[in-house]
């Protein structure tokens, strides 16, 4: 039996999200992790190494929110793997989306996640076009062949990590649950930057039994847990 734990990237800058205007200077880069994102990324390690000794193989997409919360995780292990790339686990091009988004909408949340919503529901039951040419079905079909490529590595005895975005993880658990696409991204709006959900790989094939647990900061002093 082998095991995937699925990391969501911490907070990230808000260039990452098609925000133009912003005052909050990037801390890693354009689209990189903010402090916060950077302690949200080592207190999921801390959490992860108190369940496991060894992480066999470590995998991120090329985003550098999600390869920065992937070295994060693995500071805080002893003997790590050499992190892996596979850009199938990159998310779907939320500028394209969401158009060009101001400061403003992004701090008042609710403006920002009404377009992310509309740009969603249109992707998801139109042509499925947007800015980058990808298709709905085509990010579907990549989400499918970087969760088979995770999956094979989880072989017996193996415990491999995976980080990447709220989108991405959530179409391949929707895939596991036979969750209608319509349906998927409310599940996404769920997820917490720098959650951890665990699968389970048998014969029977790949099962969920955790999702989302962000437990270790939430509790935190004043709360670490955010959604963007």
């Amino acid at each position: 039996m082998g095991v995937i734990y699925l990391v969501r990237h911490g907070q990230a800058d808000p260039n990452a999200y098609g925000v133009y205007g912003s005052d909050q200077p990037p801390v890693n880069g354009p689209g990189g992790l903010t402090d916060a994102g950077e302690l949200q990324a080592r207190l999921t390690g801390t959490l992860l190494s108190g369940l496991t000794d060894t992480i066999t193989a470590a995998v991120s997409g090329d985003l550098p929110r999600q390869s920065q919360t992937l070295a994060g995780v693995l500071s805080q292990f002893s003997d790590a793997p050499t992190p892996e790339v596979d850009p199938d686990w990159n998310e779907y091009a939320l500028p394209a989306l969401v158009g060009s988004a101001t400061a403003e909408e992004y701090r008042e949340g609710r403006s920002y996640q009404r377009r992310l919503d509309a740009g969603l529901a249109e992707w998801v039951s139109g042509s499925g076009e947007h800015g980058t040419g990808e298709t709905f079905a085509d990010f579907a079909k990549r989400v499918r062949a970087a969760a088979e490529r995770a999956t094979a590595l989880a072989g017996s005895g193996q415990t491999v990590l995976v980080v990447s975005s709220a989108g991405t993880i959530t179409q391949w658990l929707a895939q596991l649950w036979d969750i209608p696409p319509s349906a998927w991204p409310a599940l996404a709006r769920t997820m917490v930057n720098a959650s951890m959900s665990k699968l389970i790989v048998g014969r029977s094939g790949v099962s969920v039994v955790s999702f989302n647990e962000h437990a270790h900061l939430a509790d935190r002093e004043g709360g670490l847990a955010t959604f963007r």
